[in-house]
């Protein structure tokens, strides 16, 4: 892992998931677990989200309407 000081630093926009709400709630879960996932994945690379993480799943989960 790098340095959270030297590490690329994502500052957004950020993806949108609210064209997805419309979908079935099983299928609105997918994609919450799928962004987590982006997220977590991107995070083990080294890069450091400017978006705190409980901002994040605010967010996901209110445009997912989770």
């Amino acid at each position: 892992p790098q340095d959270a000081r030297t590490a690329p630093i994502i500052v957004g926009p950020w993806p949108t998931y609210a064209h997805f709400k419309n979908l079935p709630e099983r299928e609105r879960w997918v994609m919450y677990g799928s962004a987590k996932a982006y997220r977590e994945a991107l995070e083990a690379q080294g890069f450091v989200m400017s978006e705190a993480y409980d901002d994040f799943v605010r967010r996901v989960t209110r445009e997912l309407n989770v």
